[in-house]
């Protein structure tokens, strides 16, 4: 078979230029964020007018009454709509990151190309019961932009692969070698998938995610890129919180690790917010669930002290882009925030 890297193609970067940027509008009845989902659907509309200023949005949406709701309060909103347009690709959940397309790129006789890879969902392990419709969304998106489609027979979730663009990958054991995503393949199988669809050469795994995220750990609440050669990490100073020990392991861990080049990263730390919780259970709250868009960065704010030193952090580290914190208190409910609900479409 003429895989992804055979051909060619690659795993961009997300901070590349962009064509647009794919969400999942939330549903009510998915039941995630109970008395938050008026809330959240602000969040969403929020989001929306942030990304607008820089790219495309495609919404997808489950029925038409759906899109109503939707554009109805992005009009109160001021959200200039000229940018947004809405698709019948009905999902049960948000998470667009996780079932949604992964897009690939290549530059091929003069011509730059794209492809999509549809990795399997399986709802986190089969968490719940249905989970066929957006397991369908990167079908219905390779359809709808007329892209090849290649499809590696593995579960994968995007929020459990992080890219720097030149062949690095960083993902967790805890996730990607669960007995619940694709038991049937070893690490070795598994990283030759990863190899062959996404045209990287350098795989690093991680140990565990932070504590409270039922996605059995997806990295992008740990470690996530910030350019070819620096990673941002979450750091917990409080050595009596639950997730000091496992983020202390991941950053001794990356210390040690090396690029595609055989060099080390840069390593710059993004404190975590301490305890949040809903209804007495931990939530994943995590700053490194950021959205880098072609001209913003959307950081997600959890009403803490931190919120602001984060956004400072970052704004040193993306100079070219304004650096916004969203309110995430009521999106992480459902155990996700602003890089869980978005993926996006390079150039």
């Amino acid at each position: 078979m003429s895989t992804p890297a055979r051909l060619g193609y690659r795993l961009p970067a997300e901070w590349e230029p962009q064509l647009a940027t794919w969400l999942s509008w939330p549903r009510r009845e998915s039941g995630l964020f109970s008395d938050g989902f008026d809330a959240v659907q602000r969040v969403y509309a929020q989001l929306i007018r942030e990304l607008v200023e820089g790219e495309d949005v495609h919404v997808n949406v489950w029925d038409a009454e759906s899109a109503a709701r939707a554009l109805s309060l992005l009009q109160e909103r001021g959200v200039s709509l000229a940018r947004v347009s809405f698709h019948q690709f009905p999902a049960y959940e948000p998470w667009c990151r996780h079932y949604g397309p992964t897009f690939l790129v290549r530059d091929y006789h003069g011509k730059h190309e794209r492809a999509v890879v549809d990795w399997g969902f399986n709802a986190f392990g089969e968490r719940r019961c249905d989970y066929d419709l957006d397991d369908a969304v990167p079908q219905h998106v390779a359809k709808f932009r007329d892209l090849p489609l290649f499809t590696p027979g593995m579960v994968l979730e995007g929020g459990a692969i992080e890219g720097n663009g030149l062949g690095t990958l960083l993902s967790t054991e805890s996730c990607l070698l669960n007995s619940n995503r694709t038991p049937e393949l070893t690490q070795l199988a598994v990283q030759l998938r990863l190899k062959d669809f996404l045209g990287v050469s350098n795989i690093l795994w991680l140990d565990e995610g932070v504590v409270g995220d039922e996605r059995d750990g997806h990295v992008e609440n740990l470690a996530r890129f910030l350019n070819p050669t620096t990673i941002a990490v979450a750091h917990e100073e409080n050595i009596d919180d639950a997730n000091y020990l496992v983020l202390q392991e991941n950053m001794q861990r990356l210390r040690a690790m090396r690029d595609q080049h055989n060099r080390l990263f840069r390593i710059v730390k993004l404190p975590m917010p301490g305890l949040v919780e809903y209804s007495g259970q931990r939530l994943p709250a995590s700053y490194l669930n950021f959205y880098i868009a072609n001209s913003v960065v959307v950081v997600p704010a959890f009403r803490r002290r931190q919120d602001g030193l984060v956004l400072e952090i970052l704004r040193k580290e993306f100079p070219d882009r304004r650096v916004v914190g969203l309110d995430a208190t009521d999106l992480v409910k459902g155990f996700g925030s602003f890089h869980s609900i978005t993926m996006q479409e390079p150039a």
